[in-house]
């Protein structure tokens, strides 16, 4: 008789260093995460930007806020270099560029609304615990309000650099058709924000934003009231797969297409809206065609986002299941079969691609 003896796995005591390492710097990106979001909140950024260098206590007087909370939120917020800090002076400070990245919503650099997006997103992991195991869904609504807000502000960025300036010229004609005047269908636009920037930069033509989330839908257009662009963009309540109208020289789905838990469904009823020389822009996040792609830093936000809020509401809304890694050639996939005949990557910026689908 033979007995096994186990043998104990070797260790590589500098892989094992790092990984903990991650590990802290981790522990400190999520409590920092909210730690942004009460600093935005409260306007400690926006403050400390317009009264300049201060101590912990000038900052916590200038916002009505207690210093006992003020003054370990600096140093947390030093600490990963979101904030300046003078030991002679014992003040801080916000430079140009983290004002650029904390203190504003209209800049290209912004990232406040991201961290609204991810504290919003982690607040539904029970929930999601339990999907894991059920293969349930939960739908867009049932989050947490944040995550509304937050992807708002989140995309504002991305939108207000690229969007005029690159995405849609790099359409087959479809900027000329919008400087002359044509008819455009915003799918799944939430706060309405890249409808108001297209309704902005293109006042000859006409706008309709479509959203299923009544909610965002309200919000959009009291947006689109203060951008002073009611008169030319109009938002509804409709899913990707309802929406009204036809011949729309340009249909957009910015950032919602992995959402959909019927995206064939979609693409083929944009197969049906669009005018048969418009064209169907998608912009998705950046993924790789080989899982290996992915592991980097975007990839590993955008699959996070995946499992806590594009997966669930999939699953929820129909049980088809893109994500937010996709690959490219699934997505062409979708379009090919819903119809259209051609389907391209358009361009791309380090964070999405934008592609162009054309019956």
């Amino acid at each position: 008789m033979t007995t096994q003896t186990s043998v104990a796995p070797q260790i590589n005591e500098e892989r094992l260093n790092a990984i903990v390492g991650r590990a802290v710097d981790d522990f400190g990106a999520v409590l920092s995460a909210a730690l942004v979001v009460l600093g935005d909140k409260l306007g400690l950024y926006r403050t400390l930007q317009r009264i300049g260098p201060s101590s912990p206590a000038q900052l916590a007087a200038a916002t009505d806020t207690a210093e006992a909370y003020v003054r370990p939120w600096l140093v947390n917020q030093a600490a990963a270099g979101y904030v300046d800090y003078d030991p002679a002076s014992g003040a801080y400070s916000l430079s140009p560029e983290q004002a650029m990245v904390f203190a504003t919503d209209d800049t290209p650099a912004s990232m406040a609304g991201g961290f609204e997006v991810v504290t919003a997103a982690i607040k539904a992991e029970p929930r999601i615990a339990e999907l894991l195991r059920s293969g349930s869904g939960l739908p867009w609504a049932s989050h947490d309000d944040g995550l509304f807000t937050g992807t708002a502000r989140f995309f504002k960025p991305g939108y207000l650099g690229n969007l005029v300036q690159s995405w849609i010229p790099a359409l087959e004609g479809i900027a000329p058709k919008l400087e002359r005047g044509a008819t455009v269908a915003d799918v799944g636009c939430g706060h309405g924000v890249s409808t108001i920037i297209m309704a902005q930069a293109y006042p000859q033509s006409r706008f309709i934003g479509f959203d299923s989330h009544a909610p965002s839908i309200e919000a959009a257009r009291r947006a689109a009231a203060e951008a002073g662009v009611s008169d030319r963009l109009t938002f509804e309540v409709a899913s990707a797969t309802e929406f009204p109208g036809s011949n729309y020289d340009l249909i957009a789905l910015f950032d919602c297409l992995h959402d959909f838990g019927d995206p064939e469904g979609a693409a083929r009823h944009l197969h049906a809206a669009v005018a048969p020389d418009g064209s169907a822009m998608v912009v998705e996040p950046m993924a790789g065609d080989r899982v290996e792609e992915n592991f980097n830093p975007i990839g590993r936000i955008y699959s996070g986002a995946s499992v806590l809020i594009c997966t669930p509401n999939a699953l929820a809304n129909g049980g088809t299941v893109l994500g937010t890694i996709a690959t490219e050639p699934e997505l062409r996939d979708v379009f090919t079969r819903a119809g259209f005949g051609t389907f391209r990557r358009a361009t791309e910026t380090p964070t999405n691609r934008i592609f162009e689908a054309r019956r």
